[in-house]
């Protein structure tokens, strides 16, 4: 027998003994790899003169297309068989249960949010939107709080690293108040309109969150009191939380926005909360400078505004104490506001 023929003979037995990839990989260099079989004799064509060359260049390159042929033939049973031991070890057993798909649910604050949209809708309030990334002028000095004005430090800000047109940088609107100017900017008085969505402020405890969602409500005519706010907003609270068995009551505070302010206090008359007061909201009847601002003659509009957190009123409305449950994804709390 030929050499040549010997050497094919020989890889096809190696090749068919490779049961593993690697193995076979091993033979591959035996015959066709730098230092194989095949390679050294086409090494030593140059030795030959060139009748001899050209004749048995022919058949050694006809060989190596017959290894290379067999080599290919057992990669491909290899990965078949490899694919048909995965498939078997991965079988789906038809007769088990299929999964089921659960009902999902609307989140506590997301709740919140609808009912309160729910409630100022049906007493006329127009619902308004804006971008959760604003400018200094929007977020800050708009409403009567500019550069280096003190009360900027009761709201430590995300920056955005991108300037405005002024130069300073954009930053997380850290209240809703806002969407609020947007609006007056844009629709002629009377205003009636609520604004929530999501704020942002540089705070972290049981009762705050970096990320936390507020609504604000504004109201400007010619003729608003401080007597409208409180009708407004105790109208409000009776019906969010389902009862006329609350008080309200107003102290004084300050806001830069706001002028004069105060904050908003209620308490259960009834119940296991029945004595004990509670923050709800900030309000004020707003600053004649955040009218100028809005576009309007400030001696010919008034009105009040108010801001509440919406997990506040969550919280109270379900009795959660601690606000980061809200946000840590336990199904086995979300579910309870499900069923």
């Amino acid at each position: 027998m030929d050499s040549l023929e010997q050497l094919i003979d020989e890889a096809r037995r190696a090749f068919a003994a490779a049961t593993q990839p690697a193995a076979l990989e091993n033979e591959k260099a035996r015959f066709l790899g730098k230092s194989g079989s095949l390679t050294e004799r086409l090494k030593r064509l140059g030795s030959l003169d060139p009748e001899q060359r050209r004749t048995e260049g022919a058949r050694i390159n006809a060989a190596k297309a017959a290894i290379e042929g067999m080599l290919a033939e057992q990669r491909n049973r290899l990965a078949q068989e490899a694919m048909q031991t995965r498939l078997s070890a991965e079988a789906v057993d038809v007769s088990l249960p299929g999964r089921r798909r659960e009902p999902g649910g609307i989140h506590p604050v997301l709740r919140t949010w609808m009912r309160v949209e729910e409630i100022f809708s049906s007493i006329g309030f127009d619902v308004a939107d804006g971008p959760e990334i604003e400018t200094d002028w929007f977020n800050f000095t708009a409403l009567n709080n500019p550069d280096n004005h003190p009360a900027r430090s009761m709201q430590d800000t995300f920056y955005v690293d991108v300037q405005d047109a002024d130069g300073k940088p954009l930053l997380l609107r850290t209240h809703t108040s806002p969407i609020q100017v947007r609006y007056a900017r844009r629709t002629p008085p009377p205003l009636r309109v609520i604004a929530p969505g999501r704020t942002y402020r540089v705070d972290s405890d049981a009762t705050h969150s970096p990320m936390f969602h507020q609504v604000e409500g504004l109201w400007i005519d010619e003729d608003v009191s401080f007597a409208d706010l409180k009708g407004v907003y105790t109208d409000f609270l009776r019906r969010f939380f389902e009862t006329d068995d609350l008080a309200v009551r107003f102290r004084p505070s300050y806001f830069p926005f706001t002028e004069p302010s105060a904050e908003i206090d209620m308490m259960f008359t009834t119940g296991a909360r029945k004595g004990r007061w509670l923050e709800i909201s900030g309000a004020g009847q707003v600053h004649p400078k955040v009218v100028q601002n809005f576009g309007l003659d400030p001696e010919r509009y008034i009105g009040f505004a108010f801001g509440s957190g919406l997990e506040r009123l969550t919280m109270l409305r379900y009795g959660v104490d601690d606000l980061r449950l809200f946000f840590e994804g336990d199904l086995r709390f979300l579910e309870t506001f499900s069923r």
